[in-house]
Parts: C-alpha cells; sequence; structure tokens
C-alpha cells in the first residue's frame, strides 16, 4: 500500500513539472511575438497617441458598419445612415475645423465661409464630392479642390488656384482672367501693370485663341501690351512701342500675317520706328500710316510670298 502511494506522488510532482515547463514556454514564445510586434510597429511612422487613435477608429467603424449592414437588412437603410452618423458623431468623429492648402493669391476665407456650414456634421455625413463642386463652381480663382476627411474631426481642403493671364478692360473696371478668359477679380490699374490688356466684347472668350495666335510669332509676342477684339472677328494689336497691327480675319489668315510682319521687322526693324500703324487686313498687302506731315515712309523689303 505504501509503495502505490509513492508512486502517485512521483507521478504528480511530474506533472507539475511538465505543466510548469509548458507554462514558461509560452510565456517565452509569447514574449517573442510581443517584441516582434513592438519591433514590427515601432518602424511605422506612427507616434503611441497615432496607434491608440488608429485602433479606435478601426474598432468604431467595425461596430458601425456591422450595425449599418444589420440595418440594411432590416429594410431601413435611411434610419441606418442617420443611426450611423449619430454613433460617430456621439464618438468625437465629426467636423470641428478645416485645414486649407494651396491659396496663394486668393482669399482663404472666401474657402472657411462657403464650407463653414459643414462644421459639427457627423464624419459619414459629408459629401466630398458636393463640396468639391461648390468650391469649383462658386469660387472663381479655384480651378479644382481635392476634399478628404482626416480623422477624428477634420476637413482637409487643397485648393488648385487659376493662373492669371492678362487683364480685360471693362467700361467701368479692369477684371483679371486666365487663360480660359475666366474672369478672377477686379484689379486696380496698379496692379495691372506689366501684364497683356484685352478689350472689345467678347475679348475675354477668346483670350485662348490670342495664345495660339501670339504662339504663331514667339519673337513679336513679349512685345505685344494690348490686343482688341474688333467686331468678333479679328484682332488690333498693340505693341509696347505704342504702334498697332491690324490684322485679317480668319485664324489661318491672321497667323499668316503676324508671321509675315515678324519676318519684315526682323529685316528692317518696324517696331520702334516712325510708322504709327500697320494694316494688314488685305493680304498680302501691308499698309503703313505715318504721322502727320510725314510724307516719306520707310523703305521696307518685301517679305517672301508677299507684296507690300
Amino acid at each position: 500500500m505504501a509503495q502505490q502511494i509513492r508512486r502517485s506522488a512521483s507521478t504528480g510532482v511530474r506533472r507539475a513539472a511538465k505543466a510548469q515547463s509548458r507554462a514558461v514556454t509560452a510565456r517565452k514564445a509569447q514574449g517573442k511575438a510581443s517584441g516582434f510586434i513592438d519591433w514590427l510597429m515601432g518602424l511605422l511612422p506612427f507616434t503611441e497617441e497615432q496607434w491608440s487613435r488608429i485602433w479606435l477608429a478601426i474598432i468604431i467603424g467595425g461596430v458601425v458598419g456591422i450595425g449599418f449592414i444589420i440595418a440594411n437588412f432590416a429594410g431601413v437603410p435611411a434610419l441606418a445612415q442617420r443611426q450611423v452618423a449619430v454613433m460617430a458623431a456621439d464618438a468625437g468623429f465629426a467636423v470641428r475645423g478645416f485645414r486649407v492648402t494651396g491659396t496663394r493669391r486668393m482669399d482663404e476665407g472666401e474657402v472657411y465661409a462657403l464650407i463653414s456650414d459643414q462644421l459639427g456634421r457627423p464624419m459619414p455625413e459629408v459629401d466630398l464630392q458636393a463640396i468639391r463642386t461648390r468650391l469649383t463652381s462658386e469660387l472663381p480663382w479655384v480651378r479644382d479642390a481635392r476634399v478628404s476627411i482626416q480623422l477624428p474631426h477634420t476637413l482637409a481642403i487643397d485648393i488648385v488656384e487659376r493662373a492669371p493671364h492678362a487683364v480685360l478692360e471693362k467700361p467701368d473696371r479692369l477684371v483679371l482672367i486666365d487663360a480660359a478668359g475666366v474672369e478672377l477679380e477686379t484689379v486696380a490699374p496698379a496692379k495691372a501693370d506689366g501684364m497683356l490688356r484685352l478689350a472689345g466684347p467678347g475679348a475675354g472668350q477668346q483670350a485662348a485663341r490670342l495664345e495660339q495666335l501670339l504662339g504663331a510669332a514667339p519673337a513679336l509676342a513679349p512685345q505685344v501690351e494690348a490686343a482688341e477684339w474688333v467686331g468678333n472677328r479679328r484682332w488690333n494689336l498693340t505693341f509696347a512701342t505704342g504702334q498697332l497691327l491690324a490684322l485679317p480675319e480668319g485664324e489661318v489668315e491672321a497667323a499668316g500675317a503676324l508671321v509675315r510682319f515678324a519676318r519684315l521687322d526682323g529685316q528692317n526693324r518696324l517696331i520702334g520706328g516712325k510708322v504709327l500703324s500697320f494694316d494688314m487686313r488685305s493680304p498680302p498687302r501691308l499698309y503703313m500710316r505715318l504721322p502727320d506731315g510725314d510724307s516719306e515712309g520707310p523703305k521696307v523689303a518685301a517679305a517672301a510670298g508677299g507684296s507690300l
């Protein structure tokens, strides 16, 4: 009988030792896994506080998503969406501020004023595309806008501004426009110095075509100070010297005349001379107007393919 008792005690000791060994092994494995996870997370560019927010967002997002799916299966999607929004707002996921970037020339306050109605709105109810459409359609300076959500409570707006191209002369004011003719804002005459000036009814809508026309004679383009759209059919160009060049109707005809004038100017230095204006409305002829009392015009050599 005593022998049996000793055997049982020995077996119990061995079992306890094995259990303890397994526990130690498990703790070691757990320590290694935890150390690896800590090492892996240390490689990522997030602070401990940021990790807490990320995990909180994942947990809340999962709960909200499950609730939304259940509500949809129950046949109440509108109620589900509202409930999701309420849960998100209660958890702190609502618009509390804005971060606007990309504004250089426009007034940043215009952006804040336009989207101020988004303050307090739960994140699930924020319509990013609708905000983008409002910005691009209601603010002339905004050519495009990238709208995104920065959890937990910030709405980020990255503005792509239009580039000022010329000044449009109106009867009562000067208006800054881009290359497409979009009116940006009214400017004072002092701020318009050095910029290309456009005049004439419909001149703003012709800004892109004028740019293409001047591109045909790149040597002349920097010397053009103003352009008048005449009769909704042709251009009069005024150089920085005050001299005027009347071009014919038609895009092809006007470009051809401008190239020919550039050649003549290169041969005879017409710009800066005593001729007041050049008329090329009847190609291939060139007519020149001299100051009153000056009967002798410059001797101009004809460019190839045309007459004077």
